[in-house]
């Protein structure tokens, strides 16, 4: 099989090796699930597109619509903002086609293989109805980042934008469309750093003036959250991951190109402090620790715990992945983890602030 154009695009050898193995894996996936849904009259159908999704449906940073929040080549756009309406596109046909073709026992992109919101159907049961999403959407302010992650295809994602960073006009529309949708979740977040915006500081109490009421949450690798204007800023979000996967420069280097554990930890560091001195208990601030095979060692994750319990904040959490391959955390996947913190949706989590933390959802 040949290369992908998301593999094709990614400069960093490291990083392309791993996405043509992990290309390779989900068409090789995907034509097992088609088989299967033969072999057994089990068809599919799409959380995201049936919009029941937490997660998953994502505006990109040029208002394009993806299907999904993984979407490096652009194979899962469904429209564009720019000249159709939401509801056009939701129910327009890309959408429709992706819809029917679960309905058959097809996976119309290989992304689906490996996508959170893929859902079996018992024998001849039929997929849900469509209806408008409400329960949670990506937004994605830019799609350019500080720092560059081995599990990450995100050149190939910025390649494909026609826009990189969202302007200001456009964020506004976003924010009054997800008010109109009444989105319970804005995760404000996707293929990018958000704090790596020029205009940040201006675009979260714009957010959270037109969705007074929504839970919303930030993903950021926190070295560029690190002036007071914008953790005034952040003091509008309910919630902020830092992903911080190690307790040194050179533990996380492994995986996170150009990043720096250091500044990192500062930056949680600072964001305790500023949010605490004022008396405030949002927004939740989680330190989120992706677990790989050379940071999951018990000495490593007891230390990652003392030293988020040290620094304040809520939540640190561990969370397992298969990507890159060639790094899964074995602990984890035999169980050697299940004494530490308790299970959760994420993996692993310890609560470290129970009274902050009660708030995260």
């Amino acid at each position: 099989m040949a290369a992908s154009t998301t593999s094709r695009a990614i400069k960093n050898p490291k990083t392309r090796f791993n996405w043509r193995v992990s290309d390779w894996l989900r068409w090789t996936l995907s034509h097992w699930l088609e088989l299967r849904a033969k072999i057994t009259g089990r068809k599919y159908y799409c959380h995201s597109l049936a919009g029941l999704s937490d997660y998953d449906l994502a505006i990109n940073s040029d208002l394009t619509v993806s299907c999904n929040c993984q979407d490096y080549d652009g194979s899962g756009h469904i429209g564009d903002l720019r000249k159709n309406s939401f509801e056009e596109i939701f129910y327009g046909p890309i959408a429709q086609k992706y819809r029917d073709d679960l309905a058959k026992g097809k996976i119309p992109i290989p992304t689906c293989a490996r996508c959170g919101a893929l859902r079996y159907l018992k024998k001849n049961e039929p997929p849900p109805k469509p209806r408008l999403p409400y329960r949670g959407i990506l937004l994605e302010n830019t799609v350019i980042c500080n720092v560059d992650c081995v599990g990450c295809a995100r050149e190939g994602a910025a390649n494909v934008r026609t826009k990189k960073t969202m302007p200001l006009a456009e964020l506004t529309q976003m924010a009054e469309l997800t008010a109109r949708l009444g989105m319970e979740r804005i995760f404000y977040l996707c293929l990018g750093e958000p704090f790596l915006s020029p205009t940040i500081c201006l675009e979260l109490p714009l957010l959270r003036a037109k969705n007074p009421h929504a839970y919303i949450r930030v993903s950021t690798n926190g070295v560029l959250l690190n002036t007071d204007a914008k953790r005034e800023a952040a003091l509008q979000l309910s919630d902020i991951q830092f992903s911080v996967h190690g307790i040194s420069d050179a533990m996380c280097a492994k995986y996170m190109l150009r990043g720096s554990f250091e500044k990192a930890f500062d930056a949680m560091k600072q964001m305790v402090a500023y949010r605490d001195a004022r008396g405030l208990k949002m927004p939740i601030l989680e330190w989120k620790y992706l677990l790989f095979n050379w940071n999951d060692h018990p000495k490593s994750i007891q230390r990652a715990m003392e030293m988020a319990k040290g620094i304040g904040v809520d939540i640190i959490s561990f969370w397992p992945t298969g990507n890159p391959f060639y790094g899964i955390s074995w602990r984890y996947r035999l169980g050697l983890m299940n004494h530490i913190g308790r299970e959760s949706w994420k993996g692993r989590e310890v609560i470290l602030r129970p009274d902050n933390a009660a708030a995260a959802r």
